[in-house]
């Protein structure tokens, strides 16, 4: 399959501000990007989208008639568009509404303003999801690669197993939290874990405690992904519980890449 550039993807840009999109789009034909759709309102963006799916969504968060939530439901809700990467850009600081869209697994978060480095990182992001290719591991037929996948959210789920498939990870079993994950680790084996870190009745902390001090299981690696800050207290002791590494939400496909084949290349 061709590897697209940046020159070949197309955009669909759902801003209310005629200002911002023109800022926007500018900022865009700086990065060589010059295939952009340009809506102001989240029903225009639904249309748009569905009628010309684009490679790439980068979107506000609030509009009059809806928020930039209700695009990427609508996006991850539907078979043929949910692996279309979404780019989330806005002013909005408070964590708490930052966490839906690092749920529901954007490509990227940025700023506004944002730099210029920021938009290239961002850019480079959502290019590596929209051209990822199969990994190719020494030990290991990638296709037959065990995954148990654990996170509370289904749209996270949704995203992550999106993102293994397109790796070449074939074989991956869900669970919704630590408690479920156990219940799978005694019935089946895994050859890698990826965990989110809060989860009700059992969180990421608790089932990686449990993996590396069993004796059935202790081998297995261990990824947490998780939207907490990393310089936090629980976060700068996370590590005493056995994970091999550790992957922040929204996380990069090439992070996600490295880290499998350092787990599962030696």
């Amino acid at each position: 399959m061709r590897q697209l550039s940046l020159a070949d993807i197309s955009i669909i840009l759902v801003e209310p501000s005629d200002t911002q999109r023109k800022i926007i789009i500018k900022k865009l034909a700086d990065e060589n990007v010059m295939h952009v759709e340009a809506v102001g309102t989240v029903a225009e963006a639904v249309v748009a989208i569905n009628n010309n799916p684009p490679d790439l969504i980068v979107s506000a968060m609030y509009f009059e008639d809806g928020t930039g939530q209700d695009i990427l439901k609508q996006v991850k809700s539907h078979s043929e568009l949910a692996k279309i990467p979404f780019m989330l850009v806005s002013s909005e600081n408070r964590q708490e509404k930052l966490e839906e869209f690092k749920q529901a697994g954007v490509a990227a978060i940025l700023p506004k303003p944002f730099s210029t480095q920021n938009l290239t990182n961002a850019l480079h992001a959502s290019l590596a999801l929209i051209n990822a290719d199969e990994l190719e591991l020494e030990l290991f037929d990638v296709a037959e690669v065990r995954v148990l996948l654990v996170d509370d959210s289904k749209m996270a789920r949704n995203h992550i197993r999106r993102v293994l498939n397109s790796l070449g990870l074939q074989k991956i079993m869900e669970a919704e939290n630590g408690a479920e994950a156990l219940t799978l680790l005694k019935d089946h084996m895994f050859d890698l874990v990826f965990t989110d870190y809060n989860m009700p009745e059992m969180d990421g902390r608790e089932l990686s405690e449990f993996i590396r001090f069993n004796p059935d299981t202790a081998h297995i690696p261990i990824i947490m992904v998780t939207s907490e800050s990393s310089t936090s207290l629980h976060m700068a002791n996370i590590h005493q519980t056995g994970i091999n590494a550790l992957c922040n939400k929204p996380f990069e496909l090439q992070e996600v890449r490295r880290m499998i084949i350092s787990l599962l290349g030696h």
